[in-house]
């Protein structure tokens, strides 16, 4: 399973304009609360705790999809290499996603916004972001956030087949995250216009998608 941690690490890497777009907003948002003559070293704490929250959130949900997994697994004697060669197609249709040459995971992002519209209201008890615990709390809110890429780097928690391991890899997936999230919470914006850049964009969205057609040809290959 250590290969399928290290995959979801550099997904979460390689999506890192797309985080941006999603939860940059937010992660500004976290330091509105404090004061402008506050150092930028009292910022900290509400930004790992937010993001503490955002991960742990990834990780439950990654438990829950590899607890189904198991179950489907043991109940229909259904292999475990079909999750992974739907999650190898589900890198394809990402990396499709992010390239923004077919957006078919928009579809799967409209069915998640069903949930989030009872999940985000709770969000607003969390505003203004004065405190750490609230800090913590609005990260597990948007941890449900619908996103193509969470759900795409969610196949490889399917394919696991339990629910540790689907926890640990969207936990990997997280620590992904982290770098690009961090940069924008302390004002890198040097680095949000990096990470943005439509040839760079371009470039991961079709290492996702070379990756994506590796992972569907060794699934198939020990299908067979």
């Amino acid at each position: 399973m250590s290969i399928d941690y290290l995959s979801a690490f550099i997904v979460g890497v390689l999506g890192a304009g797309h985080c941006i777009a999603m939860c940059g907003g937010v992660s500004g948002m976290l330091l509105s609360a404090l004061p402008k003559s506050t150092q930028s070293s009292a910022h900290s704490p509400f930004i790992l705790a937010y993001n503490v929250g955002r991960i742990s959130s990834y990780a439950l949900i990654g438990a829950i999809v590899g607890y189904s997994s198991s179950i489907a697994a043991k109940s229909i004697g259904l292999p475990l290499n079909i999750f992974k060669f739907i999650s190898g197609l589900f890198l394809i249709l990402l990396g499709l996603y992010l390239g923004q040459w077919h957006m078919l995971l928009n579809r799967i992002e409209a069915i998640g916004k069903r949930l989030w519209k009872f999940i985000s209201p709770l969000s607003k008890r969390c505003l203004p972001v004065n405190s750490t615990p609230k800090a913590l709390a609005l990260g597990a809110i948007w941890g449900w956030l619908p996103c193509g890429l969470v759900y795409s780097t969610l196949t490889w928690s399917l394919a696991s087949g339990n629910p540790a391991d689907g926890a640990l890899i969207m936990a990997s997936f997280g620590l992904g995250t982290l770098p690009a999230l961090f940069t924008i919470s302390f004002g890198a914006l040097s680095i949000k216009t990096l990470l943005q850049n439509r040839l760079l964009k371009k470039f991961t969205a079709v290492l996702l998608i070379i990756y994506g057609i590796y992972t569907v040809f060794i699934a198939y290959k020990t299908m067979i």
